[in-house]
């Protein structure tokens, strides 16, 4: 703890000022404080030449930034649906049970607090928590007592981390007890991989050379959506602008979705060298690995590689040995906020404002960072751009579907034997990879996170590629014994948490039709409830402003359309009528006015 003005001094003259690093200002400033308090949010301003709208609007935007006091040791808690079916309920009990104070609240003595927080990108080994920036992993209540004890002691949280994980998680720049969990290999991420070798290839030929490969490969985007990355890069290379970015999305918050995590922890070579592959085709000098608050434990093992790659001169001046082509990289860090995985809110936040989207068009290839051209790719399409320029696009058509070529890497995780990453062609069907990650007995399965399809028993036919069942990733196998609305519930929560707030569709919406979720749950819901339900579904996704209202009904509206008895058993038998006549109760109102009732339809 120190001087307010001496710490936000320190931390600003460390960023140079610049506006664009005021999320790295606000987290030092926390970091050394406990919080960012109002005094400290003025002074924030005031060295920044910020109003203090602009510096409390980003303060109070992100989930991990606070302006009170959040403990010395602060814990935060995974509360996703997976977690919950991996106990995470003990746990929490223990841990208010061990500190004395319930979760959202710090200790008597200020020492410890205890936070609820969205998923952590450790489904796979749940339950787990974020304590001071360390990850801990398949907590039981035995380590729970373990680990409060040694923050009541005063220990450093890194000194409680025993056993490590399995490759680069054993590195002294990470020392995190993450186990990767890789459990099927392919030939485009997971193979031998030689540094240097795409870059080099890609240099060889003309910017359009790269771009017309990337198309013949018919790249589409790892994220979720499936943009063509070709036609992005043509997009971006062709716009007007005295410079371009490359910005690499690497904000993974999808509930389920822990593959990034993996490609960070053991091939980052092979991303950067992809987002260097991706500056020479559209033209940029600098690329921006805008990296989620949950991976800090991360961030010093990734400068390590970064300048190991300058060392090589894969990255910096002459990139790639092409005179003239210089580009490097730099890292960004997030401060928790799913709605930074859309696209256009990742480069607000990058710019060190609040991750709310913006309108478009344009969009970012356009005037994405600073107003330039901008493109945003996912971390797994970037790797997947380097093994290109190595084997060709035409090898990578090779694979997968006529609309979805290549492979795909999958997080698996729920009601199986073997969660954890699995790199398989896409077109393998639900049925193969419930059997092969031992989740064969499964009720249901949430295919592309809370944000895209349940299906059921009847589904497991199907395909896992764009034309069937699309994914950026995440795969929940939901076992018989779980209540799948529950489930549900836990989704929709989730969305009112992270909405940004700006459109109404999506602000209250997302509440509207939770609460009538809740109301059929406990039994009240009625046939006319059910219609209502489906109907509100649809009008907040088709008026909200940006995907995550457009998709955040999508765990209910998918589960009414493949499990709707789960729905019509609970309804009540009856239906009621208001005894509400809106004609009547108008008329003493209209007499006192002089004027006539006009009531639609009467």
């Amino acid at each position: 703890m120190g001087n307010i003005a001496e710490v936000v001094s320190k931390a600003v003259e460390s960023y140079q000022k610049d506006p664009t690093r005021l999320l790295d200002v606000i987290r030092d400033v926390q970091d050394a404080l406990g919080q960012v308090s109002d005094e400290a949010i003025v002074q924030i301003g005031h060295l920044m030449n910020l109003s203090k709208v602009d510096v409390e609007g980003v303060v109070t935007f992100y989930h991990f930034f606070s302006k009170s006091p959040v403990g010395k040791y602060t814990v935060y808690l995974n509360n996703s649906a997976v977690a919950v079916m991996m106990g995470r309920g003990a746990i929490a009990k223990a841990f208010e049970k061990e500190v004395g104070c319930s979760f959202g609240s710090l200790s008597e003595d200020g020492k410890i607090g205890l936070y609820d927080t969205s998923c952590i990108g450790m489904n796979d080994q749940e339950p787990a928590a974020i304590i001071n920036g360390v990850v801990f992993t398949n907590l039981t209540e035995k380590r729970v007592k373990e680990l409060v004890t040694g923050m009541k002691a005063g220990r450093n949280v890194s000194d409680m981390v025993k056993d490590l994980g399995d490759g680069n998680n054993q590195s002294e720049l990470v020392k995190s007890m993450v186990k990767n969990n890789i459990r099927q290999r392919g030939s485009v991420l997971f193979a031998p991989y030689e540094s240097g070798s795409a870059l080099r290839k890609a240099v060889a030929g003309t910017p359009e050379d790269v771009i017309n490969e990337i198309k013949n490969a018919e790249l589409r985007g790892r994220g979720g959506a499936g943009f063509p990355t070709g036609m992005k890069w043509d997009f971006c290379r062709r716009a007007q602008g005295e410079r371009h970015y490359v910005v690499c999305n690497a904000d993974e918050g999808e509930p389920g979705t822990f593959k990034d995590r993996v490609i960070l922890t053991e091939i980052p070579e092979m991303l950067f060298e992809g987002m260097a592959v991706a500056g020479y085709a559209v033209g940029a000098a600098e690329g921006i690995l805008y990296l989620r608050a949950e991976y800090m434990y991360l961030k010093k093992f990734l400068e390590k590689v970064l300048d190991d790659l300058r060392k090589k001169n894969i990255l910096g001046k002459n990139a790639g040995g092409k005179t003239g082509f210089d580009f490097d990289v730099k890292i960004q860090m997030g401060a928790g906020a799913y709605i930074c995985g859309e696209e256009s809110a990742l480069i607000q936040s990058a710019e060190g404002k609040r991750g709310e989207p913006r309108n478009r068009p344009p969009f970012p290839v356009q005037r994405g960072y600073g107003g330039y051209p901008t493109t945003v790719n996912n971390v797994e399409t970037l790797c997947a751009v380097s093994r290109i320029m190595v084997e060709g696009g035409k090898w990578f058509a090779s694979m997968g579907t006529v609309q979805s070529r290549g492979m795909k890497l999958l997080s698996v995780s729920g009601d199986c034997d073997k969660p954890g990453i699995y790199e398989v062609e896409w077109g393998i069907t639900l049925e193969q990879l419930l059997k092969t990650v031992g989740g064969s007995g499964a009720q249901a399965v949430v295919i592309g996170g809370p944000s895209g399809t349940i299906v059921g028993k009847e589904a497991f036919g199907k395909k896992v590629c764009y034309q069937e069942l699309g994914t950026g990733g995440s795969v929940i196998v939901i076992s018989k014994k779980r209540n799948l609305l529950e489930i549900v519930h836990n989704f929709m929560e989730f969305f009112i948490e992270e909405s940004c707030g700006w459109c109404v569709p999506c602000r209250a919406g997302n509440v509207i039709i939770t609460n009538k979720l809740e109301k059929i749950m406990a039994g009240n819901g009625t046939k006319t409830d059910l219609a209502e339900l489906e109907s509100w579904c649809k009008i907040v996704k088709g008026m909200s402003r940006c995907g995550l209202g457009q998709t955040s009904p999508n765990p209910i509206a998918t589960t009414i359309a493949n499990f709707r008895s789960l729905y019509e058993e609970k309804l009540k038998k009856v239906e009621y009528e208001t005894g509400f006549d809106l004609l009547k109760s108008v008329q003493e109102s209209c007499k006192v006015a002089n004027r006539k009732p006009k009531i639609e339809g009467h």
